[in-house]
């Protein structure tokens, strides 16, 4: 039989630890692995001071993991895509059946929308979307 997966994009905010939070969640309810993300544009787009962010970033996520008691795998993506591309993409590539993202919220105006990511994310992804956010007052 074969091990469902979860993927989650991940980032170092109060949003990205609220998404790898409910991923294990539900990781843990449908006995599946996660596969940990962390998506970098790469090339002349990405700093030195954002790689090094990354690796701190997937440390992080490491060490929220590893008492979890579930199966998990991190990855750094820096394949010339948006997180939304990544994301989506590698949801195909894994036959994920779930993904997880986390997202902001809106100003008054915006709020008709969802964020231009979370928005791409869910127009792309070939897998049911688990959309969450933080309350306002633990925004990021």
């Amino acid at each position: 039989m074969k091990r469902h997966t979860i993927v989650v994009g991940y980032s170092p905010t109060a949003t990205g630890r609220l998404a790898l939070d409910r991923a294990v969640q539900e990781a843990k309810l449908r006995d599946s692995r996660l596969l940990v993300v962390l998506s970098l544009w790469g090339g002349r787009r990405t700093g030195f001071e954002e790689v090094e962010e990354s690796r701190r970033a997937l440390e992080e996520a490491d060490a929220l993991l590893r008492d979890k008691g579930v199966a998990y795998e991190l990855r750094e993506l820096v394949r010339g895509k948006t997180p939304a591309e990544d994301l989506a993409d590698l949801a195909e590539e894994e036959k994920a059946d779930l993904l997880v993202i986390g997202y902001r919220h809106r100003s008054k105006s915006g709020k008709f929308f969802l964020g231009s990511d979370a928005q791409d994310i869910l127009l792309a992804a070939p897998c049911p979307v688990l959309a969450v956010r933080p309350p306002e007052d633990e925004e990021d």
